[in-house]
């Protein structure tokens, strides 16, 4: 339960975390539905919009959750405490967060690394959901740049499945794949197929100009007339 100056930094961190999501990518993109219940979140980490996005997401999907974050990072971003992070060497305190009916969020690559394919995982996420009889749910998320000014950001929510970590892989590792394909293939100005849009952005400079661009042209034939 939060404390009332808890509360309000809660709110105060998630108008933030908000904003910026907003403030810096076109949008962002949804396939597949959040199960209903307490399970651990394990998406890929290869992007810096991660932490961002994906709390951003849960909070949109009125989600209550929990993050797992290393030591080092919790102690340099202090904030993150307003917004569920939990360090990862208190594990009593993340099976708390998923008794409670929390999603935990887990990145099991660890450190943010280069976009590519998935790096080894470390055991936490499924110990975690082993411990608490939960189940998990693989994420994988792509922010690219395309044929629009700012980042598109993509969320692939796939099915829940037992603990178990070669499954987990597995599973995560084609839902990569399969996103990445999609996104060579894809026209550069079009959303891709399959995907909802969830969280709107900011637009491109050309379609911000376009109402003028309309007026202007509209103007310039009604005086040549």
């Amino acid at each position: 339960m939060r404390r009332p100056w808890q509360q309000l930094l809660f709110f105060a961190f998630r108008l933030l975390f908000r904003r910026t999501v907003q403030n810096g990518l076109r949008g962002v993109w949804r396939r597949g539905e959040m199960p209903g219940g307490a399970f651990v979140l394990a998406a890929n980490h290869h992007s810096w919009w991660d932490a961002y996005l994906l709390p951003v997401l849960l909070l949109h999907l009125q989600r209550d959750f929990s993050v797992i974050m290393t030591d080092k990072r919790l102690a340099e971003f202090g904030f993150f405490r307003f917004m569920g992070g939990i360090p990862a060497s208190r594990p009593r305190q993340a099976l708390s967060a998923l008794k409670r009916g929390e999603v935990l969020l887990i990145f099991p690559e660890g450190e943010l690394g280069p976009s590519g394919s998935l790096r080894p995982l470390s055991e936490g996420a499924v110990w975690l959901a082993e411990k608490a009889g939960v189940p998990v749910v693989p994420v994988a998320t792509r922010v690219v740049l395309r044929g629009h000014e700012f980042p598109e950001a993509y969320v692939d929510i796939g099915a829940a499945i037992e603990p178990d970590g070669g499954r987990l892989r597995q599973v995560l590792s084609g839902m990569i794949a399969e996103m990445d394909v999609a996104l060579r293939a894809a026209p550069a100005e079009q959303p891709l197929a399959g995907f909802i849009s969830e969280i709107r952005g900011r637009k491109s400079t050309h379609e911000r100009m376009a109402w003028w661009s309309s007026a202007l042209a509209k103007l310039a034939g009604a005086r040549r007339v």
